[in-house]
């Protein structure tokens, strides 16, 4: 009997000395963080059903984001590298071309062609013949592992997020149970073709867009709920702010409609994600996990706010009861907001309120 419990014992003293090593060499080298305020959904956030009278357009699977030109033509990518376009006058989807990785983040260049912000292949253009050239895939000798999202100002500068220097697009999930903020918003300067690091130490860094006559740049840092501003010009020139914080939402991509309003699409909710700021070493055990049922602890939501140039909510679009959920873009074009999904085999398009 004596030998039963000694080797019992041995055991339980072998488990735990596993239990307490293991995370050292999980996935996800989790850190402790502290989650930002977050109210949920009440106040400006309240729930309500804006969302309901959503339309569709198909495209095809994992539409994320939506780009326009000035003559109404859509364009979008798709989960197999796909880029497509749709002319405002036979709404056809044609083929533009196909990047070869996982096109993002999207925006026209004017002339028919697009700058993409790829987040296998890195910074991309692609013309209206389908030619994909290389803009940047490496900084400092080092590949860029998560290019997500870009803007480009009247010169022709490109800001672009690189959401992890940790994980790539297929580890998402991993870079939010690890916690260690190794996002940056990103600057090349097609004239010296430098990259620099104008942002850094984002917990996942995604949406970009910049601000009337490029006063200044926002960047959405996913992970803590809120959206940087960095000033460019005038008299707060290379100051940094909070534009907006303690959302209830994770801030995927951001769009400014020129006038303003920034639109800021939250395909799921933090609760979850707060819950777990706390507790490194349980986020680093269950790293060992597949990366789908990590996932799987995500709050899809159908989430868009609207905010104005002073960083208040003036709008909050929501259907939390819609099929059409886990929205990460919102693109205003003309009167209409189009709507893209990781979860989707289509655009939603909804009349600007």
């Amino acid at each position: 009997m004596r030998l039963v419990l000694k080797s019992l014992l041995g055991g339980i003293v072998v488990a735990a000395g596993l239990v307490w090593a293991l995370p050292q060499w999980a996935p996800a080298q989790a850190v402790q963080w502290v989650a930002p305020d977050n109210q949920g959904l009440t106040g400006v956030f309240a729930p309500n059903q804006s969302l309901s009278g959503l339309s569709l357009i198909p495209v095809g699977a994992a539409p994320e984001h939506v780009a326009c030109d000035s003559n109404k033509t859509l364009y979008t990518s798709l989960d197999d590298g796909q880029v497509l376009s749709r002319a405002a006058a036979d709404n056809q989807w044609r083929l533009l071309g196909n990047t070869g990785g996982r096109p993002l983040g999207l925006r026209s260049d004017g002339s028919g062609g697009l700058f993409i912000a790829d987040a296998i292949k890195g910074l991309l253009h692609i013309d209206t013949t389908g030619h994909v050239t290389t803009i940047a895939d490496s900084m400092g000798g080092q590949p860029l592992k998560f290019v997500d999202d870009l803007d480009i100002d009247d010169r022709g500068r490109i800001y672009f997020s690189d959401a992890s220097q940790r994980f790539d697009y297929s580890q998402v999930a991993l870079d939010f149970f690890e916690g260690s903020r190794t996002g940056r918003l990103l600057r090349f300067d097609p004239v010296t073709q430098d990259i620099e690091v104008i942002i850094s130490g984002l917990f996942f860094a995604n949406g970009v867009t910049l601000g009337p006559n490029d006063d200044y740049v926002l960047v959405n840092e996913t992970g803590m709920g809120r959206v940087h501003r960095l000033w460019l010009a005038g008299e707060r020139a290379g100051q940094q702010d909070i534009f907006i914080d303690a959302l209830p939402g994770t801030p995927d991509n951001i769009r400014f409609d020129g006038l303003d309003t920034f639109w800021i699409a939250m395909p799921s909710l933090r609760a979850s994600l707060d819950a777990m700021a706390p507790w490194p070493r349980l986020r680093a055990l269950l790293s060992f996990l597949p990366i789908h049922l990590l996932e799987a602890a995500a709050e899809p939501a159908s989430f868009v706010i609207g905010v104005n140039l002073q960083g208040e909510v003036i709008y909050n679009l929501q259907d939390q009861g819609n099929a059409f959920h886990y929205i990460t873009g919102a693109t205003p074009c003309n009167d209409t907001l189009y709507l893209g999904s990781l979860r989707t085999d289509a655009i939603g398009l909804l009349p600007i309120p």
